[in-house]
Order: structure tokens, then C-alpha cells, then sequence
């Protein structure tokens, strides 16, 4: 018996049979079913999806002499004809070979003959939009009223190319890509036939390379039988194919997780000697990253194309990265895509895309954050029970604490301004004039936790300024970049004023104020406050802390009428004082 390919062997016979085109062939048996046959259908989507085999399945079921449940029964006399290419009613043309007017007049022509068998005439048209322009107007007419009894099915893969006079006057099918799961379970349902034994990871390098194709994965599938024999493995596969293995893809998460740059250098050596095309190892290596993405988004691997025991170790792997460090891989493996597309040096660029993500920073983990904040919190519960043990402790001890050494000469006790006008005979009167006073409300400062303000100065706080920037960046990196970028400009009671050089950086740092606040009480060990501004503002106290000026004129005249005052003259006389301003 002549050997069939698979393609061949294996092509569905009725509707059922038709992988991943559901909504095509539900459609086209109901309009068998209900009489609503079209005059003209067009069919796409990529190469080896089943527009073919559905329009030879059609035109079966519309000509069949003993149609089951709408299908055709494959084994009439019609049906056995078309299968085999020699029905005197069924027209398969090649679009890209008969493409000029003249095969469409000679189409028109054969078109007014009925056919010989059967009910219908079909006319299957392939690579439809390889017609000419002229060709495509000489079918408008015929396509918009065809005979009765005649039956147009075009099939294409670049739907954008045929004329919108044409799709108007066909209903139009768009055949889907097929998935992975389903072009494997049909390879194993044809290995089972064929008493082949092939591993499941095997099944889905082969499903992988066809790419959607359900011709082309049987195409290979024939290739690795010729290759393996009956008993096929996934190394096997990988070595005859040239398949990059998942696990180096693993292999390079790893190194990068590690920062390991001799690591990911040794790697590239070994893709290259394997013979790895290095354009198809960055293009696999993203596609590694999306899924390591979308495992971490959304906890699970419904979304990923890949084996179970892959599965698994997506599911492993996406837990070493947060999303916003698989956000910026992708970016600098795109990067590095796009750059080997148009660079001489492909293994340059693909050395310097790994090392780049081997020296990028890693974000914070939330959860870590978390746990990091919460144990922070409790150092500075037990701490804030203690003095402070910095240097600013040292030069923060209060004025009326220090003890007074030494004998001083005690003053006599001071009269009070009536007893004094009382020992001069006169009467103490009423000011005329109420005046504000000049000097701002003290205001009694409270420390929390016994710890009085600060006072230490610029110097000084600058020598612990770089361990503040350390521990920040020790739990928020990128927050201690920016306060890097930062300077500190002036310090003031308990207060440090940072100047930004942006908008963007002031709005971080304020942000966070309480968070640097606290890791500058742990760094100087005082209760210490950050405040952010532009570096072009000056740090200097509202206008609400600042004495409100009195009218000089107001104030000259009222000082004049109390010099003139007798108490105040008899008050100059007998001691002998001077005014005060």
C-alpha cells in the first residue's frame, strides 16, 4: 500500500473531526440542516487550521447521497470521489497559479453548466487573494448571482488583501489559531492509532514548534517518527529539532537570582556551542519571563502554554521574583531583542542584556515589608523605654540641671511699681495705651519618650548622613536612591531639611517623611523629624511663629508721653534710671 503522510492519513472526515473550529462547523452543519445553504463562503486563517478540509467536508455533506446527522457519510460513491480528487463536481484551484482573468472567464463559462452528479457544483478557490484585480472584478458578477446550483468556497491566509466587494458577497469564516492542548491530544490520539509510544513533554516540543498549525505538528510528527522510531522521548526531540530545553531558561533565572555574572557568561558559551540560534534563545527566554509574570499575577498557570511538570516549577520559580522585577526583565529582554535584530554582535548584546539584569536592583517584596516594618516597630517599642545613647545625648542636657558652684552674693529683694509710687506720694494711674508685646509666646515643648530635642549641628549630622541613606536603602531601595539624590541643607532644633531636585523626588520623600523619620531616630538615636523641599525654597518658620510688627510712629509718640510721665520722672531722679527700648 502507497505510504500516506499524517496530514494526509489522519485529515478529518466529517465536521466533528475538524480540531478547534467549533464555531465554524456548528454553523455550517445547521445551515445544512435548516436549507440556508450560501451561495459563497471565505475562509481564514493561518496555514494548516482545516479551511481546506472544511470545505471539502461542505462540499461531501451538500452532495452526499446518504448524509448522517449532516455529515457526510464518506462512503457513497460522491463522497469516496471527492475524497480521492476525482469528482467531476468539486473544483479545487489554486489562486496563486490561475490568478489572471482568463481562469476566471473559463470559470464563468464552466459555470453555466449544472452538475454532472449530485446537487451542487463547488468551487474551491485557495490563496484567494492571490487573484489579480482584474480577476477579482471579473468574478463580481458571477459571485453576487450565481446559478442555483453552484456553490463558491475561498479560502485564504491574508483576509486583508481581498476586496471588500468580494467579502460583501460571502459569508465569512475566521478559522482560530489551535492550541497546544488540543494539536497534543490529537497527536496522541494518532500515536495511540499508529502504536507509536511518545512522552507527554515530547508531544509538546512538537506542539510548541508547529505554532498553531495543526499540519505543520503533523508534519513534524512524521519527521520525528523517521528519527526516534516508536519510542520517542523529549531529548531526543530537543536534539533533533535543536529545541532550546525550558531547563536553561531555569538555568538563567537562576544565575540572575543569584548574581551570578560568571554564571550567566558560562551559559551564553554553552548556548552558542550547542548551536543555539541566538535570536530564537531571547525570544524563548521572554516568553519564560511572561510566564514566570503571569504565574505571579494571578497565583496559578492557567494562562501558560507548558507541560505539568513544568507547571510546577513555574509555580516555584515565580515565588523568588515580585512583579515589578519581572516587569523590568521583560523590559531589558526586549531591549536586548531588538538590538540583536539590527547588531552584527548578537553574542555582545546578549552578554550585556544578562548582565544588566544580573546587576539590576531587586524591589521589596510587600509581604517582606511588612514583616520588616512590623520588626522594626518593636525595636523602637523597647527603645524608646531607654536614653538615647547617641551624640546628641551628650549635648542635650538642660541649662537648670547643671549644679551652680561658687558663692554669689545675694541681691536685695526688688520693689513692685506701686509700693515704690507709694513711697513718693503718689498715684499709681492706668496705662492709656494697651501694647502688644513684641516678644512671641513661649511655648513649653513636651519630648515623647524622654527624649529632649536635639541640638547638634551640620557637621555633625552630615557624619551619619550616608548610614541613614543605608539603612533606607537596606529596606526601600528605591526610596534610598532618591534620598542619595537628595541633600541635606540645614538642621535646625529637631528638624533636618532635605533639599530634592524635583518635584518628583519632594513628593517621595513626603511620602514616606514618617517612615525616614523613624529610621533617623534609630540612626541618631533622638527623636529627629525629616523635612523635604526644593532645593531652590529656604527653610525658615511660618508667619503664624513670627512677632507682628507694630507701627514705628505709634510706638515712638506713646514711649515720648510716658518719659513725660511725673511718676515716671520721679522714678528717673531718685534711682537714677535709664529708659530701655
Amino acid at each position: 500500500m502507497t505510504y500516506l503522510v499524517t496530514a494526509r492519513k489522519w485529515r478529518p472526515m466529517v465536521f466533528e473531526d475538524v480540531v478547534g473550529q467549533s464555531h465554524v462547523t456548528t454553523t455550517l452543519r445547521n445551515a445544512i440542516a435548516t436549507h440556508r445553504i450560501s451561495h459563497a463562503y471565505i475562509f481564514s486563517g493561518m496555514r494548516g487550521v482545516g479551511k481546506t478540509t472544511a470545505a471539502r467536508i461542505l462540499a461531501k455533506a451538500v452532495n452526499c447521497l446518504n448524509p448522517k446527522d449532516f455529515n457526510p457519510d464518506n462512503a457513497c460513491e460522491l463522497c469516496q470521489e471527492i475524497t480521492e480528487g476525482r469528482s467531476v463536481n468539486v473544483f479545487e484551484i489554486d489562486g496563486a497559479s490561475n490568478r489572471g482573468v482568463d481562469e476566471i472567464r473559463n470559470l464563468r463559462e464552466a459555470v453555466r453548466y449544472g452538475p454532472a452528479k449530485g446537487k451542487y457544483k463547488v468551487y474551491i478557490i485557495d490563496e484567494v487573494h492571490m487573484l489579480t484585480k482584474e480577476a477579482f472584478n471579473a468574478l463580481l458578477k458571477t459571485l453576487e448571482e450565481p446559478p442555483s446550483y453552484v456553490i463558491f468556497i475561498f479560502a485564504t491566509t491574508e483576509i486583508h488583501k481581498v476586496p471588500l466587494t468580494i467579502l460583501s458577497r460571502c459569508q465569512r469564516f475566521d478559522f482560530r489559531r489551535i492550541t497546544i492542548d488540543e494539536i497534543i491530544d490529537r497527536l496522541r490520539f494518532i500515536a495511540e492509532q499508529e502504536h507509536i509510544s511518545i512522552d507527554d513533554d515530547a508531544l509538546f516540543h512538537i506542539a510548541k514548534r508547529a505554532d498553531g498549525s495543526l499540519r505543520d505538528a503533523q508534519s513534524l510528527f512524521d519527521q520525528v517518527v523517521s528519527f526516534c522510531g516508536e519510542n520517542i522521548t523529549s531529548k531526543q526531540i530537543i536534539e533533533m529539532l535543536n529545541i532550546v530545553d525550558e531547563e536553561i531558561y531555569f538555568k538563567v533565572t537562576g544565575v540572575i537570582k543569584a548574581k551570578d555574572a560568571k554564571g550567566a557568561l558560562l551559559l551564553v558559551d554553552e548556548i552558542i556551542s550547542r548551536g543555539f540560534d541566538l535570536r530564537e534563545f531571547i525570544s524563548g527566554f521572554i516568553e519564560h519571563l511572561r510566564n514566570l509574570l503571569l504565574t505571579a499575577a494571578t497565583g496559578s498557570t492557567l494562562l501558560i502554554e507548558t507541560s505539568e511538570h513544568y507547571k510546577k516549577r513555574y509555580q516555584e520559580e515565580a515565588k523568588a521574583f515580585s512583579e515589578q522585577d519581572l516587569l523590568h526583565l521583560i523590559t531589558i529582554a526586549c531591549e536586548t531583542d531588538s538590538s540583536m535584530r539590527w547588531n552584527l554582535q548578537a553574542r555582545l548584546k546578549l552578554e550585556v542584556g544578562l548582565l544588566r539584569m544580573i546587576k539590576m536592583d531587586s524591589s521589596v517584596r510587600i509581604d517582606q515589608l511588612l514583616d520588616q516594618l512590623e520588626e522594626l516597630k518593636k525595636k523602637l517599642s523597647e527603645k524608646r523605654g531607654d536614653e538615647p545613647s547617641s551624640f546628641f545625648s551628650k549635648s542635650q542636657q538642660v541649662m537648670t540641671e547643671t549644679p551652680i558652684h561658687g558663692t554669689v552674693k545675694a541681691s536685695p529683694p526688688l520693689l513692685r511699681t506701686d509700693q515704690v509710687v507709694a513711697q513718693l506720694g503718689g498715684t499709681v494711674l492706668e496705662p492709656s495705651i494697651t501694647y502688644q508685646s513684641t516678644m512671641p509666646p513661649t511655648v513649653t515643648m513636651q519630648s515623647s519618650a524622654n527624649q529632649p530635642l536635639p541640638t547638634f549641628s551640620y557637621h555633625e549630622a552630615m557624619e551619619k548622613w550616608s548610614a541613614l541613606i543605608q539603612e533606607a536603602r537596606t529596606h526601600r531601595i528605591a526610596l534610598g536612591t532618591m534620598l542619595n539624590e537628595s541633600k541635606l541643607i540645614e538642621v535646625r532644633d529637631d528638624r533636618l531639611y532635605i533639599g530634592c531636585p524635583d518635584d518628583f523626588h519632594l513628593d517621595a520623600l513626603k511620602r514616606n517623611r514618617q517612615f525616614l523619620s523613624e529610621l533617623a531616630e534609630k540612626i541618631y538615636g533622638a527623636r529627629v523629624r525629616l523635612e523635604a523641599m526644593l532645593s531652590g525654597e529656604q527653610s525658615s518658620p511660618s508667619k503664624s511663629d513670627q512677632p507682628r510688627a507694630i507701627d514705628t510712629s505709634d510706638k515712638q509718640d506713646s514711649h515720648n508721653e510716658l518719659l513725660q510721665h511725673p511718676v515716671v520722672q520721679a522714678l528717673i531722679q531718685k534711682f537714677g534710671a535709664q529708659p530701655v527700648e
